[in-house]
């Protein structure tokens, strides 16, 4: 067997294990919404293992002039800094308006139930610096696009976004380019 197919085996029973813990849960937090619950995968040691690996691979081969990675609040802090230590670069946060200390920049940005702000430190991150942006999943994109736009006004390179989850019918994807997306599993 060669290297090449001992990858992809390896990866597909990796991505069989973070799918068998993403539990879904009908009608949460609203009616009509599949909440894709991403706990177990968390809880189980062998499966956030396969999804940070998972991860390091397609960095290493597609991005490896990456200088930060940039997470999402409050899930892309669970697996930010995992990914950054393997990498052996930082991490930076975006989170919600009001939530940092010292001067910020933030963006207003619409979600399908409102209006909501991000906001990321003004040193945070350096003029020019290649910077991937991660969180747990992607529904419309619109934190995702409210990150760019942020990192946009900082000046820095997005490389591209990455996600665990990708709820492909609702296109956020769309909503992000011309960032390239990453997603480990799409329903």
């Amino acid at each position: 067997m060669n290297l090449q197919k001992m990858e992809e085996e390896t990866r597909g029973k990796k991505l069989e294990r973070i799918v068998q813990r993403i539990r879904s849960f009908p009608d949460f937090p609203s009616k009509g919404i599949l909440f894709k619950d991403i706990c177990p995968v968390l809880k189980d040691p062998e499966a956030l293992t396969a999804v940070i690996d998972l991860f390091e691979q397609h960095v290493r081969q597609t991005y490896p002039q990456v200088e930060l990675i940039v997470g999402l609040d409050a899930r892309g802090f669970l697996f930010g800094p995992l990914l950054a230590q393997r990498l052996g670069v930082g991490f930076v946060l975006i989170r919600k308006k009001g939530k940092l200390p010292g001067p910020t920049q933030s963006v207003g940005y619409t979600l399908e139930y409102g209006m909501a702000e991000a906001e990321i430190q003004e040193d945070a991150i350096d003029a020019g610096q290649k910077v991937i942006i991660i969180d747990d999943l992607l529904a419309t994109g619109g934190t995702l696009y409210a990150a760019c736009e942020l990192l946009k006004k900082q000046s820095a390179e997005v490389l591209g976004c990455m996600v665990l989850i990708e709820l492909k019918d609702l296109n956020g994807a769309e909503r992000v380019k011309p960032s390239p997306l990453f997603s480990l599993v799409q329903y």
